[in-house]
C-alpha cells in the first residue's frame, strides 16, 4: 500500500485507466450481450461518484481561488494585464487548432467512405431527442454568437450562476468582487482573510479528492469500453485518427511554439509536469471537473504562482476550447465529404471564424461539441435532416474522441498559464525545471 502511494499520481491514474479499458473490453467481447450490459451499470455508478466528488469542487474551487487569487495581486490594473494577454493568446491558439482541423480534414478525407445510407432511423431520432432537448437544434448567425457570449458574462444573479455551474459569470462576479475587497482598503481586510483561508482549505481538499483518481478512471474507462467497444472505433476509423492525429499536432506544435519560442523554456519539463492533469482530463472528459488537478499541478509543478493560475485557468477552463473547436472544424468538413457539398475557400473561412465564437465560453462538459456541431454544420449549408444523418453515427462513440478533445484543452490552458506568468515576472523556474516536480509527491508534503 506505501509502494502504492509513493507512487506518482500520473502512473496510478495511468493503471487505472489501462485496467478500466481491459476489464470493460474482457466484459464487451467476453460475455453475452447482455451480461457486458450488466458489467457496465456496475462500473458506471462508480465513475460517476468521482465525477460528483470533483464536479463538487468547480464552483467553490473558482470563485475561492479566483477571489483570492486578485487579492494577492494587490493591484487591479496587474489583473487587467493578465487577463488581456491570456485572453489575447487564448483567441490565437483557438483559431490555429481550427485551422489544423481544417488541414487534417482536408488531407485524410475522413467523410469520403462513410456511408450515409447505413445510419439507422432509431439512431437519428435518438439523436433528434438529445439535440432538442439542449436546445442545439437552433443555428445562428457570428454577430448573434458574439452577443451572446459577451451577455453570458455579466450574471443577473450570481446564486443561479453558482447552482447551475456557469463558469462565465461565476468568474466575472468573483473578480469584481476581489477588486471591491481590494479597494475597500483596510475595511476589506478581515474578509480577505476569509477567503484566503477558503481558498487553502479547498484546495487541501482537492488533493484528497485526488487520491481516488485511479480508481474512478478505471470504473470510467471499464463503463465505457463495456458499453460502446472497438466496433463504432474501427467504422468510423478516419474521423478517430484525424481528431487524435489533430489533437497531437496542436499540442506539439502551437503549445510547443508558445513554450519554446515565446517562452523560451524547455519542453519536456512541462510536459513531464502537466500529465497528471492530462489524465484526468482524457478519463474524465471534462474541463470543468479536471480543474482542481489542473490548478494544482500549475502551481506545484510548473512554477505558475497563484494570482496567474487561479485566474487564467478558470478562464482557460470556459473560454479555451481548443479541442472543441478543432472538432468543429473536421466534423464540418467530415459533413461536406459525406454529404458531397463542395467546400470553398471562402467557406472554409467562415467555418473557421464559427468554430472559434462558438467554442467560447461552453461548458466544460462531455460532448459538448456535438451540441455546438449544428451551427457549424448550418455554414456549410446542411440541413437540419443531414445535420441528423452525420451526427447520429458520431454520438454513439463521441466519449472516445471527446476524451482527447479535453486533454487537447488543458494542455492549453497549461501551457498560457505558463507563457503568461512568465511575462508577468510570477514564474518559478526553479519549480519548473525540477525533475521530480510531481504534483503527487508535493501532494503529500502539502498533506501532512
Amino acid at each position: 500500500m506505501k509502494a502504492w502511494f509513493r507512487m506518482d499520481l500520473w502512473k496510478r491514474v495511468m493503471i487505472g485507466l489501462v485496467l478500466g479499458t481491459l476489464i470493460g473490453l474482457c466484459f464487451r467481447y467476453g460475455l453475452s450481450e447482455e451480461g457486458a450490459s450488466q458489467a457496465a451499470s456496475y462500473f458506471k455508478p462508480f465513475g460517476d461518484l468521482f465525477l460528483n466528488l470533483i464536479r463538487m469542487l468547480v464552483v467553490p474551487l473558482i470563485f475561492l481561488t479566483l477571489v483570492s487569487g486578485v487579492l494577492a495581486m494587490g493591484d487591479p490594473k496587474k489583473l487587467g494585464s493578465l487577463g488581456g494577454r491570456a485572453i489575447g493568446i487564448y483567441m490565437v491558439t483557438t483559431f490555429v487548432a481550427v485551422t489544423i482541423g481544417l488541414i487534417i480534414g482536408t488531407i485524410l478525407q475522413p467523410g469520403a467512405g462513410f456511408d450515409v445510407g447505413a445510419v439507422s432511423q432509431d439512431q437519428i431520432e435518438a439523436t433528434r431527442a438529445q439535440l432538442e432537448s439542449g436546445g442545439a437544434m437552433e443555428t445562428v448567425g457570428v454577430f448573434e454568437q458574439i452577443m451572446r457570449t459577451v451577455l453570458a458574462i455579466v450574471p443577473t444573479n450570481i446564486v443561479e450562476a453558482m447552482v447551475n455551474g456557469d463558469v462565465l459569470p461565476i468568474i466575472f462576479f468573483a473578480i469584481m468582487f476581489g477588486i471591491g475587497i481590494l479597494l475597500a482598503g483596510e475595511a476589506g481586510k478581515p474578509i480577505a482573510d476569509v477567503f484566503n483561508s477558503g481558498a487553502e482549505a479547498i484546495l487541501k481538499l482537492t488533493l484528497i479528492v485526488m487520491e481516488v483518481a485511479p480508481f474512478g478512471v478505471l470504473a470510467l474507462m471499464a463503463w465505457v469500453m463495456a458499453e460502446y467497444g472497438l466496433d463504432v472505433v474501427v467504422a468510423l476509423g478516419m474521423m478517430t485518427l484525424s481528431v487524435y492525429l489533430a489533437c497531437v499536432l496542436h499540442i506539439l506544435i502551437t503549445h510547443g511554439t508558445l513554450l519554446k519560442v515565446v517562452a523560451r523554456l524547455p519542453l519536456l519539463p512541462f510536459f513531464r509536469g502537466v500529465t497528471d492533469a492530462q489524465m484526468v482530463a482524457y478519463s474524465t472528459s471534462s474541463s470543468s471537473a479536471t480543474l482542481p488537478v489542473t490548478i494544482s499541478v500549475a502551481e506545484n509543478n510548473l512554477g505558475v504562482s497563484k494570482p496567474v493560475a487561479s485566474s487564467v485557468l478558470p478562464l482557460g477552463a470556459t473560454i479555451n476550447m481548443d479541442g472543441t473547436a478543432l472538432y468543429q472544424g473536421l466534423i464540418a468538413l467530415f459533413a461536406a465529404q459525406a454529404l458531397g457539398i463542395d467546400v470553398h475557400i471562402g467557406m472554409y473561412f467562415t467555418v473557421a471564424i464559427m468554430a472559434t465564437l462558438v467554442s467560447i465560453g461552453t461548458a466544460g462538459i462531455p460532448s459538448v461539441s456535438l451540441f455546438l456541431a449544428t451551427t457549424t454544420l448550418s455554414v456549410i449549408g446542411a440541413t437540419p435532416d443531414q445535420m441528423l444523418l452525420i451526427l447520429a453515427p458520431l454520438f454513439a462513440f463521441d466519449r472516445l474522441l471527446d476524451m482527447m478533445r479535453t486533454l487537447t484543452n488543458i494542455t492549453g490552458d497549461l501551457a498560457v498559464s505558463t507563457v503568461v506568468a512568465k511575462w508577468e515576472g510570477e514564474f518559478d523556474e526553479r519549480v519548473y525545471m525540477a525533475e521530480d516536480n510531481t504534483t503527487a509527491d508535493i501532494d503529500r508534503t502539502m498533506l501532512k
